[in-house]
């Protein structure tokens, strides 16, 4: 029987929000394993003079818990 973990992060980009889509899932996998998934829970932005100038993208990533016993 497998137990999925949920957490939530944010991630962060200059370029647009698929990228920091991507750079939240890439960081994740820097420090888990069994990455299933990852649900787009909304976007937000830094402005400054009328531009978007930092591109935020709130995410929930799931990932499958190992067992230790086998």
């Amino acid at each position: 029987m497998s137990v999925i973990k949920v957490i939530e992060l944010v991630g962060i980009s200059g370029k647009n929000w698929q990228d920091a889509v991507d750079n939240a899932v890439q960081r994740a996998a820097k420090t888990m394993r069994n990455i299933q998934g990852v649900d787009v829970r909304g976007w937000t932005g830094k402005v400054e003079e009328g531009k978007i100038v930092e591109y935020r993208a709130n995410v929930k990533i799931s990932f499958t818990v190992e067992r230790l016993d086998g």
